[in-house]
């Protein structure tokens, strides 16, 4: 009797552990991050880029096949790099979006984020974006870094860092003359350029300062806080089981993958199948 009882256990639990399985993996979020370069040039970068106009109508036709071509990856959701003071993290200007906007509205959170969301149809975009409230330290604080790097005779090593970045935004303003936007957001989520490039500027920010003056290891504390509370805001966004398509600025991707790889309950997206067939895509509208 109890070898027969131990094994009906065995056949049972048998069957309900594929069963858990497949309900974790119905409950598991997708998150496609792509990441960009900002169309509209903000300036709040270390080192930025001077891009082409994206109203132009080379560049609204590739735009509009980008759009084409990510739809099909058919997100239940969309969030884009902006702060959200709403209650469900929804963004009001969506609510206010018409097609006019795109003859306008440079930046990238109109002319990808919400132009992919009214082709789908979606009623709401959400901002997953984390900005300092009153009280709160700067999530990137570089003034420090280069005061702590000139005060320890440092300031030739944090030029040798910033040095790379600022020739591969030279190399990617070179690139636009002859790349579409798909081509250049392809670049944007190249994991062989992203992840060494984050790895040499940030990690090697580490050794500036001293022993009391940790300016870099503390710009790496908070540039990872604001990362993992924007990743944290997407749980608050997307329900289980569902696909996020995020769309924000490339130097976030490194973290955001990283969660989206690590965290439970997450399954990171890999954009790229997507840009290149978008990239396919533009080229066929310059000819």
């Amino acid at each position: 009797m109890l070898f027969k009882g131990w094994i009906w256990a065995m056949v049972i639990l048998g069957t309900a552990l594929p069963a858990r399985a497949a309900e974790a993996e119905r409950a598991t979020v997708s998150v496609m991050i792509v990441g960009t370069y900002h169309f509209a040039n903000p300036g709040r970068d270390v080192v930025g880029m001077t891009v082409d106009d994206v109203l132009a109508p080379r560049r609204q036709a590739e735009l509009a096949a980008l759009a084409r071509v990510l739809a099909q990856w058919k997100p239940d959701r969309i969030a884009v790099e902006s702060q959200s003071l709403e209650p469900d993290l929804s963004m009001p200007s969506f609510a206010r979006f018409t097609p006019q906007d795109l003859t306008r509205e440079r930046n990238e959170i109109d002319q990808i984020g919400f132009r992919l969301a009214r082709l789908l149809g979606h009623d709401k975009v959400y901002g997953f974006d984390e900005q300092p409230g009153e009280g709160e330290p700067d999530y990137f604080p570089f003034d420090k870094v280069e005061a702590s790097a000139a005060s320890h005779g440092q300031s030739d090593y944090l030029t040798g860092l910033l040095s790379p970045v600022k020739k591969d935004a030279a190399e990617g303003e070179a690139l636009q003359r002859t790349n579409s936007i798909a081509s250049m957001l392809l670049r944007e989520n190249d994991p062989s350029r992203i992840l060494p490039m984050h790895r040499r500027l940030y990690y090697g920010m580490l050794p500036i300062g001293d022993a009391n003056d940790q300016a870099g290891a503390e710009l790496n504390a908070l540039w990872y806080m604001r990362n993992a509370k924007m990743f944290a805001k997407l749980g608050r966004i997307a329900r289980p089981g569902e696909k996020v398509l995020v769309l924000v600025g490339s130097g976030h991707v490194y973290w955001l993958r990283h969660f989206a790889d690590e965290a439970p309950g997450y399954r990171f997206m890999d954009p790229s199948p997507l840009l290149e067939q978008a990239a396919r895509a533009g080229r066929s509208t310059d000819r």
